[in-house]
């Protein structure tokens, strides 16, 4: 983790730091970024970027870290409503569209098969933990819980600044976006419904 700054003035500079970096790696990617359009942004130099941060890959991780950890504190799991979840999840891409664009940047240029992060039994534990006790209660379809995780947060980015057929934006009509929801938790009702035998 970086060095937090101890001073007010500093914890105003290293957050100008990380709302101009997660602009840019947004935007860029993490090739395409620039620590001088970073600094500049920040009204900051390199010296106090790197004393923070160390280089530009770890001032990615630090708010690609953070970003995951805001959709899991913005958008926490309900595993007795999955549907619900996938529309918070919906929600909250309409209103950081940036998190999401640095989740594919990552795939795209650090990891692009496999787990989308190193340490993902850290990040994904305790989402897998709920689905598998709904899935033993008999409330979620039976199967690899990491598989009914990843499609119903395939699902919630139908419409998600990085969907292959339409973007959506927090400025369509609250009735686009409801009519959105309801097709989202039915169909992720139905996907995640628990198979009636017989």
């Amino acid at each position: 983790m970086p060095d937090q700054p101890s001073s007010a003035r500093g914890s105003a500079t290293y957050q100008r730091i990380l709302d101009a970096a997660t602009l840019e790696f947004a935007q860029y990617g993490i090739a395409g970024a620039r620590v001088e359009r970073i600094i500049a942004a920040a009204r900051t130099n390199k010296a106090q970027l790197y004393g923070y941060f160390g280089n530009k890959e770890k001032l990615f991780d630090a708010i690609f870290f953070a970003s995951l950890e805001r959709i899991v504190n913005v958008a926490p799991i309900d595993a007795e409503d999955l549907a619900d979840w996938a529309v918070r999840l919906y929600d909250e891409y309409l209103a950081r569209p940036d998190l999401i664009r640095l989740a594919t940047w990552a795939r795209l240029e650090r990891r692009p098969t496999g787990h989308l992060v190193r340490d993902h039994d850290h990040h994904d534990d305790h989402k897998l933990r709920a689905i598998a006790e709904a899935q033993a209660a008999g409330r979620v379809r039976q199967g690899d819980p990491f598989d009914v995780m990843a499609v119903v947060i395939a699902m919630s980015m139908a419409w998600s600044p990085v969907s292959n057929v339409y973007a959506a934006s927090a400025e369509e009509p609250e009735a686009v976006h409801e009519q959105r929801h309801a097709l989202l938790r039915d169909c992720v009702g139905r996907a995640v419904a628990p198979v009636q035998r017989g």
